[in-house]
């Protein structure tokens, strides 16, 4: 009979702990896969035949890859860019319906316009062409905005507009903003990986790699389906000289 207890199934359960005192575990969630690769390379001595008489192991190279669909702010911020986060975000309105008034001032205030952040530009509902921004006394086809209340030129009152802008939530969600560090600074943090083996209760294999760097953050989208971030990291030795350990069901 074979030991089942040896085997793993699912994608497993990834968590990186950023270093640093009272530093917060976060879990890579929704996690589709993850790819570990433990390498090293190699220095042959041949003599007069064709295969080598010695073989001695060189550099040594720990990397790995995690696939996973939750879009987590402080994961990509305490593991890749290694920012300042602040509480809340910046939102997006795409295309809010809105209709230039009929009478003076021919002026749309936006859903959001009291945490407004920036214009992203303004279309017509019939055609979908595009007005022209001027700082004041838009003429046809154009408007200004400010503080998020749009206005526009007379000859296009009553007309259908799509408005597209940028603005503040405070309530929800994190912002970090990405700043231009010295090269070589990288944040840094300990990886967690396990499996388990879905028949045997307690069977498991997992293993901790004590210091990782991220090379690699890859977020690609596509029509028709969910978006799989993707983060690269490599391990390095910690200041005991250890990378990590393993540890397996006997």
């Amino acid at each position: 009979m074979s030991n089942t207890t040896s085997v793993a199934f699912g994608s497993g359960v990834l968590i990186a702990t950023p270093s640093g005192a009272n530093a917060t575990p976060v879990q890579f969630g929704s996690l589709q896969d993850v790819t570990l690769d433990i390498s090293f390379s190699s220095k042959q001595l041949f003599g007069q035949y064709q295969f080598p008489i010695a073989l001695a192991r060189g550099e040594g190279k720990i990397s790995g890859k995690a696939k996973f669909a939750n879009i987590d702010g402080p994961l990509f911020n305490n593991c890749f860019f290694g920012q300042t986060s602040s509480a809340g975000q910046k939102l997006w309105a795409y295309n809010e319906g809105g209709a230039v008034p009929a009478a003076s001032p021919y002026a749309y205030a936006t859903a959001n316009s009291a945490n407004f952040d920036a214009d992203l530009g303004v279309v017509y509902a019939a055609s979908g062409l595009a007005l022209t921004k001027v700082a004041s006394a838009p003429a046809i086809g154009q408007y200004s905005v400010s503080a998020g209340v749009y206005t526009f030129n007379s000859g296009d009152a009553g007309k259908a507009v799509l408005v597209s802008y940028s603005y503040l939530q405070a309530s929800a969600g994190s912002r970090s903003v990405i700043s231009n560090k010295l090269i070589g600074t990288a944040p840094n943090f300990q990886i967690d990986f396990y499996q388990s083996n879905p028949n045997v209760a307690g069977a498991q294999w997992s293993l901790r790699l004590y210091n990782c760097v991220s090379t690699k953050l890859s977020i690609a989208s596509k029509t028709q389906d969910f978006t799989i971030p993707e983060l690269d990291f490599e391990a390095f030795a910690n200041s005991s000289n250890a990378i990590g350990e393993i540890n397996t069901v006997d």
